[in-house]
């Protein structure tokens, strides 16, 4: 079994799939890429038992064979490599001889039959997303998704096609984000929950990618297939919470403000909470949103005035500073619209510009009781 591939190409597709692999396994295999070699292409795959991705690289080979290669090792010695063409050979005492330029390593290798299988989805559904659009989704909800083992299905993001479009969901019970899509529909009813560690992965592939991905799932795994690569993973399994129920229909309060303006002064002010609660306090009267902070124990406290544009009854809320930065660090548009009830009710986020057609972006976040 012998291989010529450029090493930095090499390298790149590695590190993409270096990123499935646990720091600490209990299974050695884990540790390893597998390398499955069929004439001019190589197919290198990652796993930790759960999520499965493998990359096919174009290469130059006459030869079959498969065989699992240290990881870490690997890595290390291609990030040292100037751009050259490597050739890759299969020893008789169970080592592969990798010549550069420069000259020559040996890595011990494992058969590549102790490798796990990847799940094969048996008789999946099907849903073709735009890369950038999927990417999106994920960056918009992700963030949102909770870190409770005790409610798994919390921990990760909501994936609801429909005919009508598609809705992604993530929730923590403090925050909560909905994205949804009406210019995408799927044939089929159907939902399940996507783990987060496979979701942070396509996020960062896709961001450089303008293909479509095709989505094939079934009540257990779920299939990301675009460009070169290909990622199974197994869902989460559970029935997720009735998300629309905790989304306030009646909110009669309305604030427009800058959405950059809003958040320096949310973080300049925050820095001013007190350090367990972060509580940060919202007081809207006329078109003036008073946002201030206090650490009573160390007698610290910051107050800013901004000019909004508010209909509305003079009301006073709380919310969690490090809530309110990171959902208006997760939204592009310059100005958003702050819907409330009541102090002890949600308030919703939303864009006021910046989207597609056919897309919405919802974001609550629950208040936290003001201590007068």
């Amino acid at each position: 079994m012998k291989f010529i591939v450029s090493s930095s190409y090499l390298l790149k597709q590695l590190q993409v799939l270096g990123s499935v692999i646990n720091s600490s396994n209990t299974l050695h295999i884990l540790d390893n890429f597998l390398f499955e070699l069929d004439q001019n292409q190589l197919k290198v795959s990652a796993s930790d038992l759960e999520t499965t991705m493998s990359a096919t690289l174009e290469i130059e080979s006459t030869s079959e064979g498969s065989i699992a290669v240290p990881a870490r090792l690997l890595l290390e010695t291609l990030k040292t490599f100037p751009e050259q063409p490597l050739t890759f050979t299969v020893k008789d005492n169970n080592t592969i001889e990798i010549s550069s330029d420069l000259g020559k390593y040996v890595l011990a290798f494992l058969p590549g039959d102790e490798f796990p299988k990847a799940e094969m989805l048996e008789d999946p559904s099907k849903t073709n997303i735009p890369a950038e659009i999927l990417q999106t989704a994920i960056s918009k909800t992700i963030f949102a998704a909770g870190n409770d083992d005790l409610r798994p299905v919390m921990s990760g993001v909501y994936f609801q096609f429909a005919p009508t479009g598609v809705i992604f969901v993530a929730t923590d019970a403090h925050k909560l984000v909905k994205y949804s899509r009406t210019d995408l529909q799927s044939s089929t009813e159907a939902n399940f929950i996507m783990p987060k560690k496979p979701l942070n992965i396509l996020k960062s592939i896709l961001a450089t990618s303008d293909a479509n991905v095709t989505i094939e799932y079934n009540d257990s795994n779920a299939m990301f297939s675009f460009d070169n690569y290909t990622l199974i993973c197994r869902l989460i399994d559970g029935k997720y919470p009735n998300y629309e129920a905790v989304i306030p229909k009646e909110n009669p309060n309305k604030l427009i403000i800058s959405r950059t303006q809003f958040l320096s002064s949310v973080r300049r002010v925050a820095i001013y909470a007190n350090k367990t609660t972060h509580q940060i306090r919202l007081k809207i009267a006329g078109t003036e949103l008073n946002i201030s902070a206090e650490d009573i124990d160390y007698s610290n406290k910051a107050d800013e005035r901004l000019t909004c544009d508010y209909q509305g009854d003079d009301m006073q809320i709380g919310f969690n500073s490090r809530f309110l930065t990171e959902m208006l660090t997760n939204l592009q548009s310059d100005e958003i619209q702050l819907e409330m009830s009541l102090p002890n009710r949600a308030g919703i986020l939303t864009p006021v510009d910046g989207l597609d057609e056919g897309e919405t972006v919802t974001m609550l976040v629950m208040p936290v009781m003001l201590n007068n």
